[in-house]
């Protein structure tokens, strides 16, 4: 203790990286945030909540505290439509008895996700359903637009394309009604669907492997099919200049820029190296093509100039029972098709019947979305611009990496092809044109080192299941601190772990025990302490240089981590901070007791109070109940919250020195337990 009776700043830690010397990133003056939509088929399952809501709500409740929550639209919804909604509807009637129509089964759903969502404390502005309600006509109003743009525009190409049919069932095979394994090399998903696999690989439906009706069980047929395409190939370059832009910017993760680039290759097939002499004796016959022998340790490739040779190539392979599967590459996006249960598309050249295939209308969804929810709050009709095509704001997309290709491809060449004609495109769009998105993906959050899919072996917990063995708070922590954007990590609920021994450690409660143990027993001495010695006011005052400048160094910390959407790193910082402070206070507040020096505690009590503060407002986003529960007992206004005054102490926002704070009443939590935790 020095001779000002301040404690010790030798009790401080901290990373040596000199922060307050670093520009502070830019943040955007609007956002929009989007989460993934989960289908109307089911409820919500554990990773939608933990692997893409999570992380997208406290970005959202970060930016409405950064730039102002009128600034900030945070938006999702029940993806209503396509066949896996109709597959399942059908099971559903012919298995269960189910009477109600396919609109009341994707209600009931929609209903669930949204209880789920709330019960997270996931704050959308709204969480709406593409099939439903004022949702509904916005999504189909701008479907219609968008894809007479298109056409306008010279970007919409009518092909004639080969579908399943299953004559049995007597009609078209669409999605999931057909599954075989994906023909896209190094792809082991044998959830291959009608023209893309259960990782997201794309490719045309005459290429799945060892098709099977899931209406029959038969093999099905290929029949001739016409319907509207955008050819992803002849966005090439341009996505390449995209690649590159994206490439090492500091709020772009590289797995979405690894991603994206491994389509950015020419056409290819891979041959099993076995069947090296067969290829021998027919390469003549096949198109023009570059020849590696080394692709892999199992098969060499073939390189084509473009995809009309590649599949000119299957066919001679095909024709002489050579085995093959296809490299990734870009390939015509297919935008329409027969199924019923879909957004109608607009007549385009006589073409009638066709409705929008299920991935390219829920691209788009997020901006019919915000049109909703902005005409819900009585905003112009054109307010929507503001947040969709302005250089000043920004779009981020948070996402699993399966889908890295519809959202990081698919999109950017939906969006770009709105920018004007032919020849006039860059990949970086102008003030007014529509705002190409920065993409949040994270990696698999597996379930007990088993990669969890409610269509796969392994069945994940449904998200509301775990509230009944955790709080949502203890929860989002836990789900944040995992470093999705890193790498794939399992989630291993003690409860739900059969190999779990008794006297094992919770994972899960690691975080949780730092805000109901660690930030609770802090705030809470904080309180008891002033009403004990300081008549329940906060004791006014200087607070130690070294407790500022540590409560500033973290405050920068944490913009930037937030900046580059690293929650993981968010969660280090903060666990540090607290329990720094916790410590700061243990040691210090034991010293005046002992001494029993006023002067001493009331200093401790302003430091301490000031760490509160600032781990009180970073920890916002990440634990909304316990902090305005916090914010509550300060006795302070909204205020309190705006980043235009977050590095000011908590004297800044209150009139004189006699600030009353709220009478916390004994063994008070403001991060409660679980129940199912409580040692009675």
């Amino acid at each position: 203790m020095g001779k000002d009776n301040r404690p010790d700043a030798r009790d401080f830690r901290r990373e040596r990286e000199n922060i307050l010397d670093l520009p502070r990133p830019e943040f955007p003056k609007r956002a929009v945030i989007t989460g993934g939509m989960p289908y109307g088929n089911k409820k919500l399952h554990f990773g939608h909540v933990g692997g893409v809501f999570v992380q997208a709500d406290v970005m959202a409740r970060f930016l409405r505290d950064r730039i102002d929550k009128d600034n900030v639209v945070f938006v999702s919804g029940t993806d209503c439509y396509g066949s896996p909604i109709a597959e399942s509807y059908r099971a559903l009637c012919e298995e269960q008895g189910f009477d109600g129509t396919i609109e009341d089964f994707v209600r009931s759903n929609h209903e669930s996700q949204k209880k789920t969502l709330g019960d997270y404390n996931i704050s959308l502005s709204l969480f709406a359903a593409s099939g439903l309600d004022d949702a509904k006509e916005e999504h189909e109003k701008l479907t219609r637009e968008l894809m007479e743009l298109w056409y306008e525009n010279g970007y919409l190409e009518k092909l004639v394309t080969r579908q399943f049919y299953d004559a049995k069932a007597g009609q078209f095979l669409n999605g999931r009604q057909v599954v075989g394994k994906c023909p896209v090399e190094n792809c082991n998903s044998d959830k291959g669907y009608a023209d893309e696999c259960s990782m997201g690989h794309q490719y045309m439906p005459e290429e799945l492997i060892d098709p099977k009706s899931t209406l029959s069980g038969e093999t099905p047929e290929m029949r001739d099919v016409t319907n509207w395409y955008i050819d992803l190939t002849k966005f090439q370059s341009l996505m390449e200049d995209y690649v590159k832009n994206i490439s090492g910017r500091e709020d772009v993760r590289p797995l979405v820029a690894n991603t994206i680039g491994e389509f950015m290759t020419p056409p290819m097939l891979y041959v099993k190296n076995e069947y090296t002499e067969e290829y021998e004796k027919i390469k003549a016959e096949l198109p023009p093509h570059g020849l590696n022998t080394a692709a892999n340790k199992t098969s060499f490739s073939l390189e084509f100039k473009d995809l009309a040779e590649r599949d000119a190539a299957r066919a001679v392979l095909n024709a002489h029972d050579i085995r093959f599967r296809a490299g990734k590459t870009l390939v015509p996006f297919r935008l329409t098709g027969n199924i019923e249960w879909g957004v109608p598309a607009p007549v385009i050249e006589g073409e009638t019947g066709l409705t929008i295939w299920v991935w390219p209308e829920s691209l788009w969804a997020p901006i019919s979305f915000t049109k909703t929810y902005l005409k819900s709050i009585g905003k112009d009709e054109n307010e929507w611009k503001k947040f969709w095509c302005s250089e000043d704001a920004r779009v981020y997309q948070f996402m699993g990496q399966d889908n890295i290709y519809f959202y990081g491809i698919a999109e950017m060449v939906l969006f770009m092809a709105t920018q004007g004609k032919k020849g006039t495109l860059t990949a970086s769009p102008k003030d007014g044109q529509l705002t190409l998105p920065t993409l949040v993906a994270n990696n698999h959050i597996l379930f007990l080192n088993k990669k969890a899919s409610s269509s796969g072996a392994v069945k994940p917990p449904m998200a509301e299941d775990l509230l009944d063995y955790y709080t949502a708070e203890q929860l989002r922590a836990h789900f944040l601190s995992l470093g999705l954007g890193l790498k794939s990590v399992s989630f291993q609920p003690k409860p739900l772990n059969p190999i779990a021994g008794e006297k094992d450690a919770d994972p899960v409660l690691k975080e949780g025990k730092l805000l109901s143990n660690v930030f609770n027993r802090v705030a809470r001495s904080c309180f008891y302490t002033a009403q004990k010695y300081n008549e329940g006011k906060l004791p006014f005052g200087e607070i130690s240089e070294e407790v500022l400048k540590e409560g500033k160094e973290t405050i920068l910390k944490f913009e930037r981590f937030m900046y580059r959407q690293e929650f993981h790193s968010v969660m280090s910082l903060m666990d540090t901070y607290i329990r720094n402070a916790n410590k700061y206070w243990a040691k210090n507040i034991a010293v005046a007791d002992k001494e029993d020096n006023n002067e001493l505690r009331m200093q401790v009590l302003r430091d301490v109070f000031h760490m509160v503060r600032v781990a009180t407002v970073l920890m916002h986003p990440v634990a909304p109940e316990g902090t305005e529960l916090l914010l509550d007992y300060l006795n302070l206004g909204e205020e309190f919250w705006d980043w235009n005054r977050i590095f000011d102490t908590l004297y800044d926002f209150v009139s004189g020195e006699e600030h009353q704070l709220k009478f916390l009443e004994p063994r008070f939590d403001f991060f409660p337990m679980h129940e199912s935790q409580i040692e009675f």
